[in-house]
């Protein structure tokens, strides 16, 4: 896999410098670093701006890409003992997956499952969730309602976010729950809705249609890790 970006690249040499497999720099950088770089990584190469975009593929790499260990997915069977689940239900987009990565690791969310897609770029989410990912398991579970009824026939209590739904500060959640969120087009099927235990919502203090999909997980679960 590779990843681009002085961030990024800096939070996996400082959390996970043996993943790192190859490192090609665009641009000196100072000398204590780049030892730090050469005791993590045998292979590191300095390319030209050229190399480095289509490396990056016209990313904003910042001078620094690297080829870094895949990582996969988690097993479902792994995560049957967590108590806060999050279920993103159709969502696609790479850049709202990352930003929920990010907010479910602040809020006390222990796995993230996607369902009702077949497939998700993880090289993507690496980028787009800061690293994030790497502190977070994520399940990719094609078929919802299957998940649904494996998820109740071993105690969890299931939520799921409309705008219809019940307002989340009235909700006294249960200690082992699974919160579910729709895409931003079409939300949580119906057909899946009705299996739902609870749906919640956000109180706004203005009528708009909905707020980002990425917005409203981390208000709710902030609700939900927060009270």
């Amino acid at each position: 896999m590779t990843i681009y970006g002085k961030q990024l690249f800096l939070y996996i040499l400082n959390k996970y410098p043996k993943k790192l497999v190859k490192v090609q720099l665009s641009k000196k950088c100072d000398q204590k670093l780049f030892y730090r770089i050469k005791k993590a990584c045998d292979d590191v190469v300095l390319v030209d701006n050229k190399k480095a975009q289509a490396l990056s593929r016209g990313g904003n790499h910042q001078g620094f890409i690297a080829e870094i260990e895949d990582i996969d997915f988690t097993d479902f069977s792994k995560i049957k003992k967590s108590s806060f689940l999050l279920i993103l239900q159709g969502i696609t987009d790479v850049g709202n997956i990352g930003a929920i990565v990010r907010s479910a690791y602040a809020f006390g969310v222990e796995s993230i499952i996607i369902s009702g897609i077949k497939s998700i770029n993880l090289e993507a989410i690496i980028r787009t969730s800061s690293g994030a990912i790497f502190e977070m398991p994520l399940v990719l579970q094609p078929n919802t309602l299957d998940l649904v009824n494996e998820l109740k026939q071993i105690g969890f209590t299931l939520y799921g976010a409309d705008m219809d739904g019940q307002s989340v500060q009235h909700v006294k959640f249960d200690d082992k729950i699974a919160l579910m969120m729709g895409s931003e087009g079409e939300g949580i099927p119906n057909k899946i809705k009705t299996r739902l235990d609870k749906v919640v919502s956000i109180n706004m203090a203005r009528d708009f249609d909905s707020l980002n999909v990425g917005v409203a997980t981390a208000i709710l679960c902030d609700r939900i890790f927060n009270g």
